[in-house]
């Protein structure tokens, strides 16, 4: 398996150039002393040793050992306690934490590429951190200051570790069938009895305490509240003690991430304290959720990333054939083959457009958190809340392409174990699946997002897109005469669907995934016109040419895509709804 190269040019150029990250820290004040260009680089450089140098050499070793379980101990895969030791002295737990309790502080368009790393070199040990930074997310928020002063630090520093805890055997994303079960004690706290499913990062060896944050009901009530379950109780001065009735019912055996400890989570009379208001634990949670759901497509991406390289690395190296237009050679490279080009080219296109979506949202998210002006924030708000569904769902279903697609780049080599490949086919699939199946992704996009203001926050966001368009230079702005005439037909779309909803009431649920894809085929369009006329400006003119055969290629051969979605879209629910259920 090749070393992995972290993409640390591209990188800057979509902070400095592309988003002008850099302006927009200096004019919000928390951020203005935290970070610059330079500080930003030096810790994407840092990030990109302790991966390939730590985290990598234990991801395919741990897919092969995976988890074990024994008499109710988890044990996570050799190597994993080293590297989690690393990462937790380098602070990255707490990357874009709350400073006041311990976290870095950082902006979330530097934490997204730190993300995007790990993912490109070990899917199975970056979810452990990833859980628990959702879970500080959703403690700091709703929270009370008791809990947040007690639990914070120990999570921001790695020391304890967070899960989620919602799934259960009869209730998997409809969770108004949830048991579990919160009784209320004199003392203010509650006692959790239930069992919970598909728990990530459920337990594990890695950390002295596992913090999970469970929905359940309380007594007399159908609503859902959230609780902080901790594995051992917590004296107040912080010390552990015992057992808090939380144990391990099993783990799951899985087709991927087999070094990620998948939970089978029971609470006999575990002792859990109220995060925000009773019967309001879903909004809540929804803090956490969404926090993964921008997480795991940054999984898809990162996996879309080391499938580039991988592929790439392998088509210049693996002699087979020869050239179309001649050659003098016993074989050629098989990087000379049309068919492996248009793989290579769109397994890059794809995944550097998919950076592009992932830096917008961490930009949506510092701006919704740290500016000072109120309708920036509110804005910034609406647009996060676009872009998180279609960065979870368009990430990952790009993501798990180019993994196959790469496996076909390797041939027969790509099938067996030691060309690494496979192993991310297999841990990437599970990211359509988890924090909501991208079905459900595209449902809350185009139900509540698109049409559920009346198209309000679309149209905005379009006609951010069209200025953009608008102040490159004139040669870019013909280039985008088809990009400019999708980004109107998805809202003629949209406001179609809006109108016939309540007469078609399965018509969202019918075209929803389709919707999305053409949203995102040609959000991708965008990234790309404005990459590859701002990469004129830079002084590397191999860097500035392979940004525009990108971008033509991008527009030639994969923009034309979303226009079939919409053809989808258009064509409306009627073969799907009105067919018979008893040809199934």
């Amino acid at each position: 398996m090749y070393p992995y190269s972290a993409p640390l040019n591209e990188m800057r150029f979509l902070l400095d150039k592309v988003f002008k990250a850099p302006a927009i820290w200096q004019r919000l004040p928390q951020l203005a002393e935290t970070v610059d260009l330079d500080t930003a680089m030096a810790i994407l450089e840092e990030a990109a040793k302790l991966n390939r140098d730590i985290v990598q050499p234990i991801n395919r070793a741990g897919d092969e050992q995976g988890v074990r379980f024994e008499d109710g101990t988890v044990i996570t895969p050799d190597g994993y306690k080293e590297a989690y030791q690393a990462f937790m002295e380098g602070g990255w737990v707490g990357f874009c934490g709350d400073p006041e309790f311990g976290g870095m502080g950082m902006p979330k368009m530097l934490g997204v590429l730190v993300d995007e790393m790990g993912y490109s070199v070990c899917n199975a040990f970056n979810l452990y951190s990833s859980l628990t930074a959702g879970a500080a997310l959703a403690l700091n928020a709703h929270g009370s200051d008791e809990l947040k002063d007690l639990y914070l630090p120990k999570l921001y520093s790695g020391e304890w570790a967070g899960a989620m805890d919602m799934t259960e055997p009869q209730a998997g994303s409809d969770l108004r069938g949830v048991r579990t079960r919160a009784e209320p004690q004199d003392d203010g706290s509650f006692l959790i009895s239930g069992s919970k499913i598909f728990i990530t990062g459920g337990d594990q060896d890695l950390t002295s305490n596992v913090v999970h944050l469970v929905l359940a009901k309380l007594a007399g009530s159908q609503s859902l509240s959230l609780f902080l379950v901790p594995k051992l109780k917590v004296n107040d001065d912080g010390s552990l003690g015992e057992n808090n009735g939380v144990s391990v019912g099993s783990i799951e055996h899985k087709m991927g991430l087999k070094g990620s400890a998948t939970c089978v989570m029971n609470f006999d009379n575990a002792r859990g304290f109220l995060i925000g208001e009773a019967d309001r634990g879903l909004a809540c949670m929804f803090t956490m959720m969404n926090y993964e759901r921008l997480a795991i497509g940054i999984q898809g991406l990162g996996s879309a990333q080391a499938a580039s390289q991988l592929a790439t690395d392998y088509a210049k190296e693996r002699l087979q054939g020869l050239a179309a237009t001649g050659s003098n050679a016993a074989a050629d490279p098989i990087l000379v083959h049309g068919d492996v080009r248009r793989m290579l080219l769109t397994i890059r296109s794809l995944t550097e457009a998919g950076r592009a979506l992932a830096v917008d949202a961490g930009m949506q998210l510092d701006l919704a958190k740290f500016s000072e002006d109120e309708a920036e924030r509110a804005k910034a708000a609406r647009f996060v809340g676009l872009l998180t569904p279609v960065a979870k769902a368009f990430l990952t279903d790009r993501g798990l392409d180019a993994c196959i697609m790469a496996q076909q780049v390797f041939g027969g080599a790509g099938y067996i174990r030691e060309t690494g490949i496979e192993q991310f086919v297999r841990d990437t699939r599970i990211a359509q699946i988890y924090e909501g199946t991208n079905g459900i992704q595209a449902i809350d996009f185009l139900g509540r997002k698109v049409t559920g203001d009346n198209l309000a926050t679309l149209n905005e966001f379009i006609a951010e897109l069209k200025a953009e368009l608008a102040a490159l230079a004139p040669e870019w702005q013909d280039k985008a005469g088809e990009l400019l005439a999708l980004l109107d037909e998805l809202i003629a779309s949209a406001g179609n669907i809006n109108e016939a909803k309540r007469e078609q009431p399965a018509l969202i649920n019918s075209v929803a995934v389709d919707y999305l894809d053409a949203f995102g085929f040609s959000l991708y369009g965008y990234y790309w016109i404005k990459m590859a006329a701002l990469a004129q400006e830079e002084a590397d003119a191999s860097f500035a040419q392979q940004k525009a055969a990108f971008c033509r290629f991008y527009l030639e051969k994969l923009l034309p895509r979303a226009r079939w979605h919409l053809s989808q879209v258009n064509a409306g629910a009627g073969c799907v709804m009105e067919t018979g259920a008893e040809l199934f």
